[in-house]
């Protein structure tokens, strides 16, 4: 594990400390990280899983977000994400653009450790699970807390529509 990622995943025991989260760390192996491998593996249903998927405008200044959805869901980036953020197209970002913003690899990144000038979209149906399986910060971690941990994210908003 690099310095970089002991240092996020300090940043998200820190915040889940802070908050008074009660929390899991669950140690995986890094090649069973991305959602669907992780939770056939480990045996996690997939609706307790929220993936934190960063965009990235396509046109003019470039901004991001992150949003969180369900993992058995798909997050509605052309339509709700584009109007969240005022612009007219996005995309997912790519990999090493995600890991330059966040620093953290697809399959690790969370929502609790990112950059305070990233604004973060929430989708509510996650605070209806018993759990909340969400990246640690590196492929090595994750984290099972209580969904409520995701209303208490600054910069946060969550929302009834994110998905399609």
């Amino acid at each position: 594990m690099t310095d970089q990622s002991r240092e996020i995943e300090e940043r998200v025991m820190s915040f889940l400390d802070g908050i008074g989260a009660e929390y899991e760390i669950v140690e995986i192996d890094p090649d069973f990280a991305d959602t669907l491998n992780f939770c056939e593996k480990y045996g996690f249903p997939i609706e307790t899983s929220g993936n934190t998927i960063i965009v990235a405008s396509k046109r003019g200044a470039t901004q991001h977000s992150a949003s969180v959805v369900r993992a058995d869901k798909r997050l509605d980036v052309n339509h709700k994400v584009c109007e969240l953020m005022g612009i007219k197209r996005a995309s997912f970002a790519k990999a090493e653009e995600t890991v330059e913003l966040t620093g953290m690899m697809i399959g690790g990144v969370t929502c609790l450790a990112l950059p305070p000038e990233i604004p973060i979209y929430i989708d509510a149906s996650l605070l209806d699970q018993p759990y909340v399986i969400l990246g640690g910060g590196s492929r090595s971690t994750k984290i099972k807390a209580d969904p409520n941990v995701l209303e208490k994210i600054p910069n946060a908003t969550v929302l009834d529509d994110l998905t399609l």
